[in-house]
């Protein structure tokens, strides 16, 4: 799972087998070791009760959470993506994008388990 930061956005990319786990269990969890005490921990999950797409940092774990209502959706069919806005204040909100993580148009040998492009052409 990619994790992308920037300007008050967060986004999250996740390839096939973690789309499977998110669908299977219900989360997926990545972790980032800087040393052997630091880490960047982070999560999305799926909240069935909850209304709007939300996150917040709680024990050291960055986590999004997703609707069912929105999840489901995303996790069988072809949707690329889920978005939401989480508002902070008046003059602050948090962009929250989650996408299925693509196979780059021009090949990778970094690229496993990705799905499809569907600009690739196929001859």
């Amino acid at each position: 799972m990619k994790l992308r930061l920037r300007e008050n956005s967060i986004r999250l990319r996740l390839q096939v087998g973690e789309v499977a786990q998110l669908r299977e269990t219900g989360s997926v969890s990545e972790k980032i070791r800087f040393s052997p005490a630091q880490a960047l921990s982070y999560k999305i999950r799926i909240e069935e009760s909850a209304d709007e797409i939300s996150s917040g940092i709680k024990n050291g774990e960055v986590f999004i959470n997703v609707p069912g209502y929105l999840a489901r959706p995303w996790l069988d069919t072809d949707q690329v993506g889920i978005a939401g806005v989480q508002v902070i204040n008046e003059e602050l909100s948090l962009k929250i994008l989650i996408e299925k993580d693509f196979k780059c148009l021009t090949p990778r040998a970094d690229e496993v388990d990705m799905f499809p492009n569907p600009k690739e052409v196929h001859a």
